[in-house]
């Protein structure tokens, strides 16, 4: 089997959609479910992160059990909508081969609607993986459009998250193997990461 590229989006995606994933507490994320789209409570102004690995949000989210993080949802959108989220994002920490001084970076990042980090992917048990897996924060028209226009269907994948971390504590690593979702490598094509990917 040929070695992942340490940068590349994996994703589970149709022709025209993207699948992120965030966690909530029950009081936004029961309702967001429920609805289709976020509550009034939902704040617009805040800058709120989407990540389209299934393990790393189960890592950050401690499989839905961590306080303020217990419903997970899973979000389709528009695959438009995220492709214009990279092109206007810039990378979330300084990188001296693609900032020609850390000024010029902090200028990028007030500017930006996006930003983006890469954090090591995990595996079944959360341990970190070699290869770096996506996180794309969205804040002010990114943030917007993404709650008002991107947002195709929304999924309470709670129970998801509990059987498969139910089957890794059973030690049935196949079982849990075959509850994820398909992910694979997102045909983001190198011009659209170029900025984004060291």
């Amino acid at each position: 089997m040929s070695e992942q590229p340490t940068h590349q989006i994996r994703a589970a995606y149709t022709a025209s959609t993207v699948t992120v994933y965030q966690a909530y507490a029950p009081r936004l994320g029961l309702p967001a479910a429920r609805d289709g789209r976020f509550p009034a409570s939902w704040k617009r102004d805040r800058m709120t992160w989407i990540k389209p690995s299934f393990l790393w949000m189960m890592y950050r989210c401690g499989w839905a059990a961590k306080k303020e993080q217990e419903t997970v949802l899973a979000l389709e959108i528009t695959r438009e909508g995220f492709e214009w989220a990279l092109r206007n994002a810039c990378l979330s920490h300084y990188d001296a081969q693609r900032h020609a001084d850390r000024a010029e970076w902090k200028r990028q990042l007030r500017r930006s609607p996006a930003r983006v980090q890469w954090d090591p992917e995990r595996d079944l048990h959360l341990r970190p993986l070699p290869h770096r897996s996506l996180q794309l924060g969205l804040a002010g028209e990114a943030a917007r459009r993404y709650a008002d226009e991107w947002i195709v269907s929304l999924t309470d994948v709670t129970p998801l998250a509990h059987r498969v971390h139910a089957a890794v504590r059973d030690g049935d690593l196949a079982a849990a193997r075959g509850l994820l979702p398909a992910e694979r490598p997102y045909p983001a094509g190198a011009k659209l990461l170029a900025h984004l990917a060291p």
